[in-house]
């Protein structure tokens, strides 16, 4: 056994504590007391390693599926768009830098201001997040790779495609001029002639997609994949931020996705969801919108804020003070980001009540926050500060964010907000607190974690003139307008008259955007000639960080997963590196020719199995590919070839999947000191289970904001509430899902141990799919023999989008219950450890209680007619 620094709280310290109480799993914990082993290893093992993980030379690399190669090219893409963005917002800002002035014409600047918007918020600040937790996060967790590798990569090719077949649009004349926001009635067909509205709703929708991919990746991985011993309390902060990050955007994102498919309806179908004179109403639009946009300015806040916490504890040396009370301040401040999107909507009307609810709660949200901002200060003054770029940069982005910060209480008072609604003051307020609470941390962590990435830094002398320009360049640019906005300048003007007194503070504001862009122009060439020289270099862990990232090393991430023990596990046992570069401790080597990893318990971080890791794989790249074609041919009403990409990317999902879940010829394996593990594992214990629920949460959100929709419209206009609800076929279409949810319930794991018991489980799951579509058919056609019509009024539209909704799930469900026949048809699906027919059952059991909300809402509630 190797021995521990005196005083250090070391590995065998750890495991007497866990051993002394049973693991939640059955592991006993007494058996980390074999770590580190004493010890060579034997010759071979570490190229072994190396060989399995290796990514793929050439052109074939954009297979490849590791999150190392995906989360760079993730933060590479993001950064571009950001510059892209940056680039409009400079020519807005010479626009406005002199009354009067004719740079562009009207519409052009209209486009341009939309995109800006829409790009930084939808293609750069929560993928940048996203994409650095994709990098990052295994290597915190000391995990080889993400649980779901190909969906990283799925995840990563839909957005990058998507996103820049978006952002071409400008170059075209087809982009969006209606606001990052797309209010109707000004984005409605009526208004918003041709096809630009529409690649703004398809794509985004398209881009939201791929970021609930990317958040059930990264739920999962935080959960189940910690490195042994990594208990809740052991977890770092910037895990914690990880996890609340996807559960705010499996919750909040839902509803985005449907609001932009409630607008595409109305543009496309002529349903009246929006339109106040059938029954529609916009400010529908709205609730549904900021109950997606307020959260997304925490979910880009929080992943941030715990970079901030991390390199804060590095750059002072010194433990995070009050680290459970920021964790805590992290989840209140997910919790009520929730309750205060209406502070957005104090102008349209609301009931003093209502107004006064969320005027409370915008000021209540500012506590959470402030007690991270005061945690970082306390680390700081308590500890020995380095002088280096990043503590610029978190300083700087400290200072910025607060003053961000005391704006928005500001505008979160109802009569202030009067005043300030939809001026510069506001535009003030929001890029204050993104970049100070956003752009600076993502900075800061470039300096930081470069090391980590090519064994070189970036340049300490270079990276003081990049602050200095970008912190003096933020406050030139964005203080005026604060003035400017009390002066009575409105948002989205392109230009103005040259007695409203606006065109010194303007022209200031554009001399500091342009100061900001030298900065940003300064570090990209920085970059540039960092990343070009390669990696390979000696400056690692220069900072002397205590995390466990800085043990990475190539693709699988570290040598061996080691035990930990601390908050700051390198800090804690100074022999900690050495041990798990030597091979002492779990999976020194492949232990089945595979990729691998470890699966740990939720909470105590208790092994449980080895995960089979998929390698480099064409078949998400292809289908995140044709599910863009998909979307973006719809925009254009190429029907035809439309509907080949939809075949092509189901049939290239279908591909990728079946490669997976499989069982190996090694059920136990040793991972490490003669302890032996599954390779296998289904029911709650397995990880797949745990993103089949994720997926269940997600279309069950967007339903609850159908019927939220629905609920809303019957309520404001029940006078166009005229068709009575059929009462017919309730009966009958309640028992064809009742018995879909038995059929699938009867399918359980336990019959597979039948002697045809997969055969039996095949038949039903197929059978469960048609006794949805029969009752989804029943419903519609009785709707359809009462008179209901989706462009006749606005309850029409609210029922057919509920039931159109539980179409596509139900189409979805038929062609998974194929996909399972067919696997099992081809010998794929043995055994009672069977994750597909899981996966399977919940999605069939969700799915028939989705449909008796759908047939049993419009008739509980059916308001005027009925």
């Amino acid at each position: 056994m190797t021995t521990h620094s005196a005083g250090a709280p070391g590995v065998d310290g750890a495991v007497r504590d866990a051993a002394e109480e049973p693991g939640e799993t059955g592991f006993d914990a007494r058996l980390y007391l074999r770590f580190p082993t004493q010890g060579g290893r034997p010759a071979g093992e570490l190229e072994a390693l190396e060989q399995v993980w290796a990514s793929p030379k050439g052109w074939r690399r954009l297979s490849d599926v590791n999150n190392n190669v995906i989360g760079f090219m993730f933060i590479v893409t993001a950064f571009a768009f950001f510059v892209a963005a940056g680039i409009l917002s400079l020519v807005m800002r010479v626009q406005l830098a002199a009354p009067l002035a004719g740079i562009v014409p009207q519409e052009t600047y209209n486009q341009l201001f939309t995109m800006h918007g829409s790009v930084m918020m939808f293609l750069f600040a929560v993928p940048a997040v996203e994409a650095i937790a994709v990098l990052l996060l295994p290597q915190m967790l000391a995990a080889r790779d993400l649980p779901f590798p190909r969906l990283s990569a799925f995840s990563y090719w839909a957005y990058a495609i998507g996103g820049t077949v978006f952002f071409c649009s400008i170059f075209f004349s087809l982009a969006p001029s209606d606001g990052w926001f797309m209010y109707p009635p000004l984005s409605s067909g009526t208004y918003s002639k041709g096809i630009n509205a529409d690649f703004w709703l398809l794509g985004i929708g398209f881009i939201e997609i791929s970021a609930i991919a990317g958040a059930i990746e990264l739920i999962v991985g935080v959960l189940r994949t910690r490195a042994p011993g990594m208990t809740l309390s052991k977890m770092p902060v910037y895990a914690w931020a990880v996890l609340i990050f996807g559960v705010m955007i499996i919750l909040a994102f839902p509803a985005m996705i449907l609001v932009t498919l409630l607008l595409e309806m109305e543009r496309a179908f002529n349903w009246p969801l929006f339109d106040a004179t059938r029954g529609g109403d916009p400010l529908l639009y709205q609730h549904l919108f900021w109950f997606f946009g307020h959260p997304d300015v925490y979910i880009i806040f929080l992943p941030a804020s715990a970079m901030v916490s991390t390199m804060v504890v590095t750059v002072a040396q010194q433990k995070l003070v009050g680290h459970e009370i920021v964790v805590l301040a992290m989840v209140a401040t997910a919790f009520i980001s929730f309750g205060v999107w209406a502070h957005h909507m104090f102008t349209v009307g609301l009931p003093n009540l209502s107004s006064g609810y969320f005027s409370a709660a915008s000021m209540a949200v500012a506590i959470p926050a402030g007690a991270q901002v005061f945690a970082w200060i306390a680390t700081l003054a308590s500890g020995r500060v380095q002088r280096n770029v990043p503590s610029l940069f978190l300083v700087g982005g400290i200072l910025i964010f607060v003053m961000g910060g005391l704006t928005g209480v500001m505008v979160g008072m109802v009569a202030f907000d009067g005043q300030a609604h939809d001026t510069y003051f506001v535009v003030a307020h929001f890029h204050y607190v993104l970049i100070g609470g956003m752009v600076f941390p993502l900075l800061a962590g470039f300096y930081y974690w470069t090391p980590m990435l090519t064994g070189r830094q970036l340049s300490e002398r270079i990276g003081r003139w990049v602050f200095w320009l970008n912190f003096v360049g933020v406050h030139v640019c964005f203080l005026p307008m604060h003035l400017t906005g009390l002066m009575g300048m409105p948002r989205r003007v392109d230009t103005y008259l040259p007695e409203r007194l606006w065109g010194l503070p303007n022209l200031i504001s554009t001399v500091g955007a342009f100061i900001i862009a030298a900065g940003i122009l300064l570090f990209l060439i920085d970059a540039v000639r960092c990343f070009s020289r390669g990696t390979g270099g000696n400056a690692r862990n220069v900072f002397n960080g205590g995390t466990l990232e800085w043990l990475s090393a190539g693709n699988y991430a570290v040598r061996s997963i080691p035990v930990v023990n601390h908050l700051e596990p390198l800090w804690a046992d100074p022999q900690l590196g050495k041990d798990v570069e030597a091979g002492r401790y779990f999976l020194p080597n492949t232990a089945t020719g595979h990729r691998e990893t470890l699966i740990t318990s939720t909470s105590r971080a208790e092994p449980q199995y080895l995960q089979i890791m998929p390698g480099p794989s064409w078949w998400p790249f292809l289908a995140a590919l044709f599910t863009a074609g998909f979307f973006l041919l719809l925009t254009v009403k190429a029907l035809a070839l439309c509907a080949a990409c939809g075949v092509l990317a189901i049939a290239s999902l279908m591909r990728w999947m079946w490669d997976s879940d499989r069982h190996i010829q090694h059920h136990q394996v040793d991972v490490g000191a003669d302890i032996k593990l599954p390779t296998y594992f289904a029911g709650p214990q397995s990880h797949a289970w745990w993103a089949a629920v994720l997926l269940d949460i997600v279309l069950g959100m967007i339903f609850l904001m159908a019927m939220f929709s629905y609920l809303y419209l019957a309520g404001s206009h029940p006078d166009w509430w005229r068709v009575t609800a059929p009462r017919d076929g309730l009966v009958g279409g309640l028992a064809l899902l009742t018995t879909a949810a038995a059929l699938a319930w009867a399918a359980r794991p336990a019959l597979a141990r039948l002697r045809y018991g997969a055969g039996i489980s095949a038949a039903l799951m197929a059978l469960s799919a048609c006794c949805l579509a029969a009752a989804l058919a029943v419903d519609l056609r009785d709707w359809w023999s009462a008179g209901l019509r989706g462009d006749a009024s606005a309850q029409g539209a609210a029922i057919f989008v509920m039931l159109a909704w539980h179409g596509v799930i139900v189409a979805a469900v038929l062609l998974c219950a194929l996909y399972y026949v067919a696997r099992w048809m081809r010998g794929l699906a043995p055994g009672p450890a069977n994750k597909t027919l899981e996966a399977l059952r919940l999605l069939f059991i969700y799915t028939a209680f989705e449909g008796s909300a759908a047939l049993l809402l419009p008739r509980i509630v059916p308001w005027g007619g009925a």
